[in-house]
């Protein structure tokens, strides 16, 4: 390994095998037994032995009968080159897995209304019984995801990832497809529900943005149809809520019929609302997380992901 000073260029090159070279020699006093705990030849070792030398202006090691002893200047440098290698060592070992119990601080999440509803109380839970010391932040999507992600505003974002830069990590969680949430008794729900009676209903549309349209106008289109939107809303909690208390029409992700039920139903259950099937070839919905590369390996980060995937793929509670 050869270490150049960046702040001074005109620095001597350092070569931290020869540290370890030091270490071996002093520690053993014997070229040949220093060759073999660096798993090289005697040769080679009385070679690097003679560099040493000549770097530190002292011959370090000198024959008395059959044996080596070291100078007064090795015996100063023993502890510190055995210092040198330790911290050498730890330095280039890889991280140990991180006790989630000990973990303090933060984490930011950034998610939509409705995927932070899903996913606060399982984490919550999981957070209690693993990592105690950990307290969260949910964000709303205000913030441009990349440069949230990149500059720690955002620790991950959780929801349907589509604006991340390149160098962002992806991890796709659950597949999800859309239906249509309405209030008990809602005329939807008296009769089959056909794409021209779901056209006709008015609906409340979700976006951040305040966008009208959306994917299910493109499948209404292919039948010459159109609905009215007559609100749209932020956040589908909002919607939802409005859904329960009137006869508009709100979409909601859910699970695949051949998948346990989702965490992002819950909140639609607890109003009491019904779910029916869209009688349309809606694309499904993916929903990942996102993060910046440089948390891939931090044991906090490593911990949140993993909690976020057991709660969003939990069943719900109610």
């Amino acid at each position: 390994m050869t270490l150049v000073n960046s702040a001074d260029p005109q620095a001597p090159v350092i070569d931290a095998n020869l540290a370890v070279a030091l270490d071996a020699l002093l520690t053993e006093q014997s070229v040949t037994r220093a060759a073999a705990r660096m798993h090289t030849s005697p040769a080679a070792m009385s070679r690097t032995l003679g560099r040493l030398r000549r770097i530190l202006q002292d011959p370090l090691l000198v024959r008395a009968g059959q044996s080596m002893v070291p100078t007064p200047r090795a015996l100063a440098l023993r502890d510190e080159a055995a210092t040198v290698v330790r911290r050498l060592g730890a330095l280039l070992t890889p991280a140990a897995d991180v006790d989630p119990a000990t973990l303090r601080g933060t984490l930011t999440l950034q998610a939509a209304d409705l995927v932070g509803a899903a996913l606060a109380a399982g984490l919550l839970t999981l957070a209690g019984q693993e990592a105690p010391g950990v307290s969260l932040r949910f964000r709303a999507e205000e913030l441009e995801a990349g440069p949230a992600l990149r500059d720690g505003r955002v620790d991950l974002e959780v929801g349907a990832i589509d604006h991340v830069d390149p160098e962002t990590r992806v991890e796709e969680l659950v597949t999800l497809r859309m239906m249509a949430a309405v209030r008990p008794g809602h005329p939807l729900t008296e009769e089959p529900l056909t794409p021209a009676r779901f056209a006709a209903a008015e609906h409340v549309a979700v976006s951040r943005r305040g966008r009208f349209t959306g994917p299910i106008d493109a499948a209404l289109a292919e039948h010459g149809l159109g609905r009215r939107v007559a609100v749209v809303l932020p956040g589908h909690l909002a919607a939802l809520s409005l859904a329960a208390r009137s006869d508009m029409v709100a979409l909601v992700p859910t699970a695949p019929p051949d998948a346990g039920p989702s965490p992002l139903t819950e909140q639609a259950s607890v109003l009491g609302l019904r779910l029916l099937d869209v009688p349309l070839p809606l694309p499904p919905v993916a929903i990942g997380m996102a993060w910046h590369p440089r948390h891939t390996s931090d044991g906090a980060h490593h911990w949140l992901r993993s909690a976020v995937r057991r709660a969003l793929r939990a069943r719900p509670s109610v």
